[in-house]
């Protein structure tokens, strides 16, 4: 076990754990924040995504020592004083079916924004390529992420 400091959701934190621990796991298991979702355990569907230093990136193999003075933000600190503009347009466009994957498409979407605050459609489709939504969801997802980059030129 070994003190493992960063920043989560804009406040310092400093933890006793395995610094080989998965990000995701320490998350959910050891900080108690389960927006933070695990579906495959291999990175690949996008449900772990969360921000570091503002890019996305999955926590479910990512060892929690690489993120060691870094900004870690999840779905539960995405809006400091209210809905995030990606948060509303979500629940404007209504969506989420199961919403299982919820968190990382829209911690993956403010990530895009974040780079490029008027995509094309080309561009979301890269940007949103492996971020897996079992319902089916994706055109909702591209209007719901163009919504978003309107409010966020504005």
């Amino acid at each position: 076990m070994e003190k493992v400091t960063f920043t989560l959701n804009h406040k310092r934190v400093t933890l006793e754990t395995d610094p080989e621990t998965p990000l995701l796991w320490v998350l959910r298991d050891e900080l108690g924040l389960t927006g933070t979702k695990y579906s495959c355990g291999m990175g690949i569907c996008g449900s772990c995504t969360v921000l570091i230093d503002g890019n996305a990136r999955r926590s479910c193999r990512l060892p929690v020592k690489s993120v060691i003075d870094k900004e870690v933000v999840t779905i539960e600190g995405l809006g400091v004083d209210g809905l995030h503009a990606v948060q509303n347009a979500w629940v404007e466009e209504e969506v989420p079916q199961c919403g299982y994957c919820q968190s990382g498409q829209i911690l993956n979407a403010v990530a895009l924004l974040e780079k490029n605050p008027d995509p094309s459609d080309a561009e979301i489709d890269r940007a949103m390529d492996g971020v897996l939504c079992r319902c089916g969801t994706y055109q909702r997802i591209k209007k719901a992420i163009h919504k978003a980059a309107e409010e966020v030129r504005s």
